[in-house]
């Protein structure tokens, strides 16, 4: 993998496959750009480049003590578009990632970017409030800090091989494969950096950031999401986004880059197609 340096001497770790217009991911706690892979290699070999990076703190990227926060993993994120000269960006973001790239709408703008794509995103806003009473419970954000304080590993095992794929489902197609790999992502980034991204992914509010979007948007979520629900998700951040697309995954859990990819690829390279993709 090729790095780049931020202001502060953070190493971000990235891939940058295939050539053609830029298609830029960003990945979901608590993973990395492995987590990519599937949509990474069929876009490539449908003449895009791809690119996606390790959240400082994940996989390769230095494990840095402070600045665990969504403005400096957007800040991050602009600092590798803007040192690849990057332009015409079609800018994709999964779960936590999703939370990444609005913010970086909101800091940096739309300018070097063709089109955004939230999948699974948290936002608008995840945490449950009297503003926001579809959201998810504090108590369930402790309880993947408690879980992470005790035993970091088995709560990874434990979140793969049940909500985050649907695996808990009646007459789920369990992949250990899967797990597994889910498993050891999550345990390649640094347990500072996850146990702060736990706040920054459900406290975060980018309800701001989301009315910045100007550049076509789609949005794909599945309907038996039981991560980040879908009513107070990609539903909510549909009203806010004006004209953007919104496709719901019928039956479809969290991980759906995984266990739907082969709808998803195909989304998302219609999506990159389209006339206003190429600016």
């Amino acid at each position: 993998m090729r790095t780049i340096t931020t202001e502060d001497g953070t190493e971000i770790a990235y891939k940058d496959w295939g050539k053609g217009q830029p298609v830029v991911l960003s990945h979901g706690w608590p993973l990395n750009s492995d987590s990519w892979e599937s949509q990474m290699f069929f876009l490539a070999e449908n003449g895009y480049r791809c690119i996606a990076h390790d959240r400082r703190g994940h996989g390769h990227s230095t494990q840095t003590w402070h600045g665990n926060d969504m403005d400096t993993f957007a800040d991050d994120l602009g600092t590798l578009i803007e040192k690849l000269e990057l332009k015409k960006v079609v800018l994709v973001g999964f779960s936590m990632g999703g939370g990444e790239v609005a913010r970086y709408v909101g800091r940096h703008g739309t300018k070097r970017l063709a089109k955004v794509a939230l999948i699974s995103a948290v936002p608008p806003l995840m945490l449950k409030s009297a503003a926001n009473p579809g959201g998810v419970p504090m108590e369930a954000f402790d309880h993947l800090r408690a879980g992470s304080l005790v035993n970091r590993s088995q709560l990874y095992k434990d979140i793969a091989s049940g909500p985050f794929f649907g695996f808990n489902r009646p007459g789920a197609k369990i992949s250990e494969g899967t797990i597994d790999a889910f498993w050891h992502r999550g345990m390649q980034a640094g347990h500072k950096n996850t146990f702060d991204c736990i706040k920054a992914f459900s406290e975060t509010d980018f309800t701001a950031d989301l009315r910045k979007f100007d550049v076509p948007t789609l949005i794909v979520h599945g309907d038996d999401d039981q991560v980040v629900p879908i009513d107070a998700s990609g539903r909510a951040s549909a009203k806010l986004i004006p004209h953007s697309v919104f496709k719901v995954y019928h039956g479809a859990p969290h991980g759906l880059t995984d266990t739907h990819k082969l709808q998803l690829n195909a989304d998302l390279l219609e999506f990159a197609r389209s006339a206003s993709a190429s600016g």
